[in-house]
């Protein structure tokens, strides 16, 4: 594993990626994208709707880190918001999600973020743990809200 590299995607990447999505959906236990979904991602990537990094060992990619950019009123600054962070089984425990998180931490300094943000299921103490170790904060005193499907076309009449 040390030839595998972190690198930001290209196009031609996106076929890999919505494997590792799938592999991500099948780990949560959730359903993953379809085929009209992974023509929505690979669109969406092509607008600059959101941003990539990979890993890529040995010409496959084994992992991807999906980010994009929010704001936050009170920093008054961009923030780096982190959707997806997903290593494969088979690549894991070699650093990659270390490596993942500090690139994108770069990548929030670069672009003058105020935070780095992301969220992780309560029941994944291994990722909870991985994040404190990186030095993040595990705030419980902010829940998650979500609108979709029925709920949200009715909200937006």
């Amino acid at each position: 594993m040390n030839d595998t590299i972190i690198r930001a995607a290209e196009p031609r990447d996106l076929p890999s990626v919505v494997g590792l999505v799938r592999a991500l959906a099948e780990f949560e236990k959730l359903p993953g994208p379809d085929d009209d979904a992974a023509r929505r991602l690979a669109d969406d990537f092509a607008a600059k709707r959101y941003s990539l990094f990979v890993a890529e060992a040995s010409g496959a990619l084994v992992g991807y880190a999906l980010y994009f950019f929010t704001y936050s009123t009170f920093l008054a600054r961009p923030s780096l918001y982190l959707e997806d962070l997903f290593v494969h089984p088979d690549a894991r425990g070699r650093g990659l999600g270390e490596r993942f998180m500090r690139s994108l931490a770069k990548e929030a300094v670069a672009h003058g973020c105020g935070r780095f943000e992301w969220t992780v299921l309560d029941w994944n103490v291994d990722a909870q743990k991985f994040y404190r170790r990186l030095g993040a904060e595990v705030m419980s005193t902010w829940w998650t809200c979500r609108v979709t499907g029925e709920e949200l076309i009715a909200l937006a009449k």
